[in-house]
């Protein structure tokens, strides 16, 4: 049979935290700081072909803290799929890697990265629900 006539396979093969790093520059002595924080979280995506069929799909977030211009913490996690993914049909390959990928590896994320955070003595920080078929159409169009 040709791949032409096999059936679609999407498969997960293997989640897992790829990278992940914590960074307090200033600590002890921002720790005493009385003002809030300005939190800015930062997300990428990126993938990349492992063998034929297989592929590597990652989640980055970014999370930097700061009081004025001195970063009270910088946290970055770097979640990973590996994904079996054959017979699909060309259109369909960016919204299977660009979209459901990244939706069953950034639950993990979210996790990670509030613990992380948690464990170096902050209140967690919760990632927010992320609709990434939009964050994807938004991506195409801009490629346009």
């Amino acid at each position: 049979m040709s791949d032409e006539q096999q059936a679609p396979v999407f498969q997960i093969q293997r989640v897992y935290l790829k990278d992940m790093s914590l960074e307090q520059p200033n600590s002890p002595a921002i720790l005493a700081s009385e003002q809030q924080p300005e939190v800015d979280i930062q997300l990428a995506m990126g993938m990349e072909q492992v063998a034929e069929g297989i592929v590597e799909v990652t989640v980055t977030a970014t999370v930097k803290t700061q009081i004025e211009d001195k970063t009270v913490f910088l946290v970055e996690v770097k979640q990973a799929g590996i994904f079996e993914i054959r017979n699909l049909p060309e259109d369909q390959m960016g919204p299977v890697v660009g979209i459901a990928c990244p939706q069953i590896i950034y639950p993990y994320l979210r996790s990670n990265v509030a613990d992380m955070i948690q464990r170096a003595g902050f209140p967690p920080v919760h990632l927010s629900e992320i609709n990434f078929q939009a964050m994807y159409e938004q991506q195409q169009a801009a490629n346009q």
